[in-house]
């Protein structure tokens, strides 16, 4: 989550997220313009997330894994289909709409980072709790000592390692607790160890009825997921 999601929350009511997925993406379809050509990253994609449910999205790179993500994050609007988060429609909504959802349901990390360079690792924490009123997630030094980052605490993000970026952005997508986790590649630069932490993180927020989707290369994520779906040239191949 960065400085662009501040936003007043949607002033739609509470929704009863037992009735459906909490991530709901119906034939989504996305395509970018290069001179004459055109490319399309999704062709047709859907897919849903339930509470209490892990999936582990894989493919080759340039595959589309990256652009479903941010449609199901709301940062790119599909160019067919939509997304509902918790029943609410996400797609083709005002921004500051879009990122009162994000704040309320979706904790984000993604491969460009979602952490603010001249805040240390706790205070990137605090600010993304900051966002949203009445905040109860947890307390950010138990974030930290979660993803074995409490000794980097007062440290500033350009002195982190690849692998440490990843834990505080980690971190910070679960300052405020959200229903809905998307992650791409959180364990792509861990060592094993690192990496089976994370991995039981990530299980037991599902275990706790959160929606979780991660984007990976990883043999191990994919293991530890519920379901694994398979994107080849922008359509899923296997689900």
């Amino acid at each position: 989550m960065g400085v662009a999601d501040v936003a007043e929350p949607t002033a739609e009511p509470p929704v009863d997220v037992t009735d459906e997925p909490l991530v709901d993406a119906r034939d989504l379809y996305r395509f970018f313009h290069a001179g004459d050509d055109e490319t399309f990253a999704l062709r047709g994609v859907s897919l849903s997330v339930s509470g209490g449910e892990m999936v582990a999205v894989i493919g080759p790179s340039g595959s589309g894994k990256s652009t479903l993500l941010a449609c199901l994050a709301g940062l790119d609007e599909p160019d067919g289909g939509h997304v509902r988060i918790a029943g609410q429609r996400l797609t083709r909504r005002t921004e500051a709409t879009r990122a009162g959802l994000r704040a309320r349901w979706i904790g984000m990390l993604l491969q460009s980072g979602n952490l603010v360079e001249h805040l240390s690792v706790a205070q990137n924490v605090r600010m993304a709790q900051a966002l949203v009123p009445g905040n109860r997630g947890p307390e950010p030094g138990k974030l930290l000592d979660d993803v074995d980052l409490a000794h980097r605490a007062s440290a500033r993000p350009s002195t982190l390692s690849g692998g440490e970026v990843a834990r505080a952005s980690l971190a910070v997508a679960m300052a405020n607790d959200p229903p809905v986790l998307l992650a791409d590649e959180p364990t792509g630069e861990v060592d094993q160890k690192i990496e089976a932490r994370l991995l039981e993180l990530l299980r037991r927020r599902a275990s706790d009825g959160k929606a979780v989707l991660v984007v990976t290369h990883s043999e191990h994520v994919a293991a530890a997921a519920d379901r694994v779906v398979r994107i080849v040239d922008g359509r899923i191949t296997h689900d």
